[in-house]
């Protein structure tokens, strides 16, 4: 059978920046000009067999996986996204789609992308208007956080096997940075600090080819801390995160990476606040948790998520829950594991102190919360930042807030002293059916609102008892 030119151009570019290298960088480790880069790139060129070998030698990558012929499959998906009844008019012969595929791969790719973001809408639209499952039930955000969320935020067989690796790791040093590069040294892997125009925008970076972890050195000691741990929680728990993948099943490729993110840090905590060791500590200073992020050498986010994930049987301690959202009240991180009614879409309630942060930066707020159905909360909120490192660079302020029910409140520290009256608060105005409340943005669903012609009250909607 005679064999075809293997054009793997967008494989090629997706490869290289994957590995965070330049043209003129790839085309020095192979041994050709940056320009026939370029043209392999733009599929003007064929990949040979010596190249293939060359590309597997210089990354230390797969063979049959470099060499896996894709031109077939992107035919096929193609083929069966061309069959949606939207293309139903449209004269498509199966040799046009296979020479498209063939010859534009990124053309393909960009389609195939399009369909799936369409079809997803899709979905999302026909939940709303039938009530079946909702839009929830295709986003995959909500899907990883329903995973975490099921099992209750923890995962023995990463706790289990971090707390081997920081016992090993102790014997080097130490679990703060140089500890950490002691790990990986003697794994083979350099670890090396390098300016940020060099990392082309990464804060981390694992060159395959030097075997090298590359870190970007604006970031704080503590921040590359984590990083070293988080590649640490890529490599040497991978077989049992693979493990909680394959026991899952995910409606998208998405979902499924998000739960591996949320899996690697996951690990990349237990490693830096080994489970017994944390636990005990969190119990003797009553949860402190700045007085945690010193002992530990963690980040006060770091800490108060790490606190949501003591669910050991037998060691349990106590359950919260964890929120981040940014200015204007989007919620990028949630864990419940102490009963609070989070809203699925929405803002949150502007009487809780979460939103007051913005406003007193840095400041520990607490506060004892009050849903309408009588449920009581304690909670301890406090501002967070990300980015910076440098002139010009942007730095990111969120809010976090760590809670618990009220009967758990005593065993923290920031409840001690005199306990003040609990703020009435609503999961969402939308579900909040407080008549008193004046910072309301929107009337309770399924009350009528009154007329304000002859009398106007302090609220912005008055309306009706039932």
């Amino acid at each position: 059978m005679e064999s075809r030119p293997l054009y793997l151009g967008p494989r090629l570019k997706r490869l290289r920046r994957e590995l965070g290298l330049t043209q003129a960088v790839m085309a020095d480790d192979l041994a050709i000009s940056p320009s026939y880069i370029a043209l392999l790139e733009r599929n003007q060129r064929p990949l040979t067999a010596d190249l293939l070998l060359r590309l597997a030698k210089a990354y230390k990558l797969d063979m049959s996986d470099l060499a896996a012929e894709e031109r077939d499959d992107y035919a096929r998906r193609l083929s069966d996204v061309l069959r949606d009844p939207i293309f139903a008019e449209i004269d498509l012969p199966a040799l046009e789609v296979a020479d498209v595929a063939t010859s534009y791969p990124g053309i393909t790719e960009a389609m195939l992308r399009l369909h799936t973001a369409y079809m997803r809408e899709q979905q999302a639209l026909a939940g709303l208007r039938g009530g079946a499952g909702g839009p929830d039930s295709a986003d995959p955000l909500a899907e990883a956080r329903r995973f975490v969320t099921e099992r209750r935020n923890y995962f023995p067989a990463l706790d289990s096997k971090a707390e081997a690796l920081a016992e090993e790791i102790e014997r080097l040093g130490g679990l703060q940075e140089a500890g950490l590069a002691e790990y990986l040294r003697g794994q083979g892997l350099r670890v090396r600090l390098l300016p940020a125009e060099i990392m082309m925008d990464a804060l981390r970076r694992y060159d395959r080819h030097a075997e090298q972890l590359l870190i970007d050195d604006t970031l704080s000691p503590q921040a590359r801390r984590w990083q070293m741990a988080l590649h640490i929680a890529y490599t040497a728990l991978r077989s049992e995160i693979a493990t909680l993948l394959r026991g899952a099943s995910f409606s998208s490729e998405t979902a499924a990476q998000l739960v591996r993110r949320a899996l690697a840090a996951y690990g990349a905590a237990a490693l830096i606040m080994p489970y017994d060791r944390f636990a005990r500590a969190a119990e003797t200073r009553a949860y402190d948790i700045e007085a945690l992020s010193g002992q530990f050498g963690a980040s006060f986010e770091q800490v108060a998520h790490r606190l949501t994930t003591l669910n050991r049987p037998g060691q349990e301690r106590v359950p919260f829950f964890f929120i981040r959202v940014d200015a204007a009240g989007n919620v990028s991180k949630r864990l419940d594991g102490a009963g609070f009614p989070f809203a699925a879409h929405g803002g949150g309630c502007p009487l809780w102190t979460l939103h007051d942060c913005f406003r007193r930066p840095g400041e520990v707020l607490t506060q004892w919360l009050e849903l309408p159905g009588g449920e009581r909360f304690f909670s301890v909120a406090r501002s967070v930042t990300s980015g910076g490192g440098g002139h010009g660079k942007p730095t990111i302020l969120r809010a976090i807030a760590l809670g618990c029910a009220a009967e758990h409140a005593p065993k923290l520290i920031y409840s001690r002293g005199e306990q003040p009256a609990a703020t009435p608060i609503g999961v969402t105005c939308r579900l909040c059916n407080r008549a008193t409340c004046t910072a309301r943005a929107e009337p309770p669903l399924g009350r009528e609102i009154l007329p304000d012609d002859y009398r106007k009250t302090a609220e912005p909607f008055t309306f009706a008892e039932s």
